[in-house]
Parts: structure tokens; sequence; C-alpha cells
């Protein structure tokens, strides 16, 4: 059983993370540009009617006298006018005395000996038109023009004016670029400020993810056998069904161990009452009889070992001590085997971590393997352990003639038995497997380097 609670509570931090800042990002450039535009709007707006003010005061002022001579009394109030180059423009252009009329007839100071270049247009009497036109220094100027008609001109040919209001384009792009930097200096302070908190909620809000991963880690690693720890309301109703599954699980583990304990007492008697009866009998029915009464037995012993198994590796939590279990399956193979004299010798191992899983099916595995090991050994068998990534590995070795390679993997099924001539079922090698690969792992033959045969037995190691 795995849990991937560290990787889903990356992935969804990550997801929480990135969909929050991307929607912050776009909000404030959205923003910025919004506001921005909207600044620009009202700049330029301000500047033409800045331009048509003087404009309204150059036509409110301006005058004929009896000669003919158009004058000014009166110039537009701002002293930019006055000062050379300053950005501020005004002309009068005279239309209509000649071809391409008179222009610069009037114009301010500040245009010093340039004329400004007005493109060729057609004005109604009053009409105002907006330009763009290069002025003094080749800057951008924005213009604004006007014809206006002076009645009481004495010269009816020379009547018709052409009024021109021109700043540099500067005075309306420096406020703009001001403010669009403070403008996005803010919004960026802003953006970094719902970053920071959309950061901190989301770390907050995945609290308890992380609180349920350590109670899960302490589950899985056996230092309990369920969710314990304070969880926030809504996560509650998820702790609670985690717990009652586990419970569940474990009670129907137990059922499943009574069941195949009482299945097993239950056609083991009548079996060995079939099995004396016909003991007595040499005539070819008592013999099919035993020969069938033995057939069962082993499937009865390996179903039943089998069920028993599948029920107990899917408890999550369990654990167990290799060491302690090996030291006694040694001892007792020691006792059963004493007539032989058998040399059975466990190199230890500094720092081994413990088998992910329950001891019974680990005493199940090493009982079945140390047993077939003593059984073929001539002398010795070697016990080692190791530990290689995920997997704790077990090796036993002993000094008998071996399994060729062309017949370890038959040896490796069900009641299949590399010499019939030694007492056994064929079985308990069959059930480690069987058993080894319930819980993840494996078992393995190689040739011994005591000349007879390795069997490694690979396990999950507990955290």
């Amino acid at each position: 059983m795995k849990y991937n609670t560290m990787a889903l509570r990356g992935s969804l931090r990550l997801r929480l993370l990135l969909g929050t800042l991307v929607w912050i990002a776009v909000s404030i450039i959205v923003a910025g540009w919004m506001l921005g535009g909207l600044f620009r709007q009202h700049v330029a707006r301000q500047f033409h009617t800045e331009l048509n003010t003087h404009l309204d005061q150059l036509a409110a002022h301006l005058a004929v006298d009896q000669a003919g001579q158009l004058s000014l009394p009166a110039t537009p109030s701002d002293p930019r006018f006055s000062k050379p180059h300053s950005g501020m423009y005004w002309q009068v252009d005279r239309i209509g005395v000649m071809p391409g009329g008179a222009a610069g007839i009037l114009r301010s100071r500040s245009l010093w000996d340039e004329v400004l270049k007005v493109p060729s247009d057609t004005l109604a009497d009053g009409e105002i038109h907006q330009h763009r036109v290069p002025g003094p220094g080749k800057k951008m100027l924005g213009m604004v023009e006007r014809v206006i008609t002076l009645a009481d001109a004495p010269d009816q040919s020379a009547k018709t004016f052409r009024l021109i209001v021109a700043a540099d384009e500067h005075q309306m792009a420096e406020p703009i670029e001001h403010f669009d930097q403070m403008l996005w200096l803010a919004l960026g302070l802003l953006g970094g400020g719902l970053a920071l908190s959309a950061v901190i909620q989301v770390l907050i809000a995945l609290l308890p993810l992380r609180r349920m991963q350590g109670a899960l880690a302490a589950v899985r690693s056996g230092q309990t056998n369920r969710l314990e720890g304070q969880f926030p309301q809504e996560v509650r109703p998820l702790v609670e069904d985690f717990n009652s599954v586990l419970t569940q699980n474990a009670e129907v583990v137990e059922r499943a161990r009574t069941q195949a304990g009482n299945l097993a007492h239950a056609l083991k008697t009548p079996l060995s009452v079939i099995a004396n009866a016909t003991s007595s009998r040499a005539d070819d029915t008592a013999q099919l009889v035993s020969e069938q009464v033995a057939v069962a037995r082993k499937q009865i012993d390996y179903h039943l070992s089998r069920s028993r198994l599948a029920a107990s590796v899917r408890v999550p939590g369990a654990r167990t001590s290799v060491v302690p279990v090996l030291d006694g399956l040694v001892r007792v193979m020691r006792r059963i085997h004493a007539e032989r004299n058998l040399e059975l010798i466990v190199r230890p191992h500094n720092e081994l971590p413990d088998f992910r899983g329950e001891e019974q099916d680990l005493q199940e595995m090493l009982g079945n393997l140390l047993d077939n090991a003593c059984k073929w050994a001539a002398k010795r068998v070697d016990v080692s352990l190791a530990v290689a990534a995920d997997e704790l590995l077990i090796m036993i070795d002993d000094d008998g003639r071996g399994i060729a390679e062309a017949e370890q993997q038959r040896v490796l099924n069900r009641g299949e038995r590399a010499d019939e001539r030694v007492p056994g079922s064929g079985l308990g090698l069959a059930i480690s497997v069987d058993l080894a690969h319930l819980y993840g792992g494996r078992v393995a033959l190689a040739v011994s380097p005591l000349g007879g045969l390795r069997v490694v037995l690979a396990l999950p190691k507990a955290a």
C-alpha cells in the first residue's frame, strides 16, 4: 500500500500557487493598462484644452486698424510664449491675399525667427483642426488651428486669418511617463503583497494535509494503527473515514485468520481419520485413498496459508524487527537438525531496518527457507543480511549439491520438489514465494559461494 500524500500535497500546492499568481499578474496588468490609458486620455484632453484656451485668447484680441494693419493688443497670458524655443508657440497667417497666403505675419516671440508650417487643408469659419507638425529643433508639436474672418477689416480681400497655437508634445509625454513609472511601481508593490498573501494562505490552507501526511507516515511505519492528531473540521470527516477503513480492515484480517484456523481444524481431523483407516490396509483402494488424502492435505495447507497471508499483508502500519525473528528460527533449526551437527552462522548487520510486515509472516517465509537449506546442506548454512535501496535482503546459503539453473524456476512452483527422497510437501518454498510477492518482494535462487544453493529473500523495509 503506497501513500502519495507528499506528492499530492506538493502538486496541489503548486497548482494553487500558480493559479493564484497568474490571476494576480493578469489582474495587475489589466488594471495598469486601463489606468494608464485613462490617464493618457486625461492628459491629452488637458493638453488640447489648454491649446484651445490660448486659441480663444488670440481670437478675442486680434484686431485690424483703419489702415488695414493687423495687431494683437494683448498676447496670450502664458509666459512661455515670450521665451525663445520654450515649447509654446502661437502664429497668425493671412489667407487669401496671394496664392498660399502670408504665413507668420504675427507670431510669438518663442518662435524667434521660425515660422510654423501648417498642413494644407480647408477649414470653415470658426472650425478647429488638430495636427502634429515639426517645430523648432525638429521637435514634434501638437497644434490646433482656426480660421476667422474679421468683418470690420477695411480690405475685404484680406480679412480671413488662420490662428495657430502649438506646444511641444514632450509637455504631454513627460507627466504620462512619470505617472506610468509611479503606477507600475505601486501596482508592483501591490502585486508583491498579494502574491505573498496568496503564498501564506496556500501554505496555511495545506497545513492539515502536511499533518495528515505525518499521521499516515506514522501508520505506515507501524508507530500507530490509526490517524491521530488535531485536524480542522473540513478534513476531519476524511480522517474519520480513513480510521474507520483501517479498523474494518483489521477486523477482516482477524476474521480471515480465525476462519482459516477453523477450516484447517475442521478438515484436517476427518483427513487424519481417513488416513488412519486406510493405513492398515494394503489393497489398491486404500493406496488410492491415501494418495488423495495426501494431495488434499497439500492443497489445504497451501490455500489456507495463502488466504491468511493475502489478508495480513493489507494491514498498514505493521513492522517487525528481523534479527530477533531470525535468531529464534536459527535456535529452532539447530534443535530440529541437531543429529546432523549442522553449523548455522548468522552474519549480523549494524543498522538493519525493520521489515514492513507482520512477524508471523516473516516467520513463515524465513522458517520455510531455513528448513529447506538445512535439509539440503551438508555441514553448513550461512545467513547474511543487507540493505539495497528500499529493500531488505536476506541471503541463505548452504553447502549442499545445489540446483541446476534449468531446475531453479521449476522448484519455485507450488508442490514441486527437487528430490522426492527428501521429506516435505514441496509447498514451503512456494508459500514463501507467494507471500513475498504479496508484500511486493521476491524470492530468487542462485549459486551459493559455499557450493550449494543461495536463496535471496527481498522484502520491503519499514520507514
